[in-house]
């Protein structure tokens, strides 16, 4: 059993989350058994779905809690918060 199912991440790219980075985490986030959530102060969006992730405005510096219902989805929520802490490769 894990203790933390949840990850705190900065956006790093100068875009910020757009509709290119919101593709590549719910790409990852699709494959986990149960949801994976994006948490922004107090709104909390499905982490697989592209246009959830969108309505969260988030610039370059905006911190994000990436959270799983799953122990088993750890791997899933370590890549996703991996992809934003490298900028989503751009």
């Amino acid at each position: 059993m894990f203790d933390k199912l949840f990850k705190v991440v900065e956006i790093t790219n100068d875009f910020g989350l757009h509709m290119r980075s919101a593709n590549k985490i719910s790409q990852i986030a699709v494959n986990s058994k149960k949801k994976i959530w994006l948490i922004k102060n107090d709104k909390k969006v499905d982490a697989s779905d592209i246009f959830d992730i969108l309505t969260i405005f988030c610039p370059k510096g905006t911190k994000l809690t990436i959270q799983a219902e799953e122990n088993a989805d750890i791997c899933i929520l370590n890549k996703i918060a991996e992809l934003i802490k490298n900028g989503f490769g751009e």
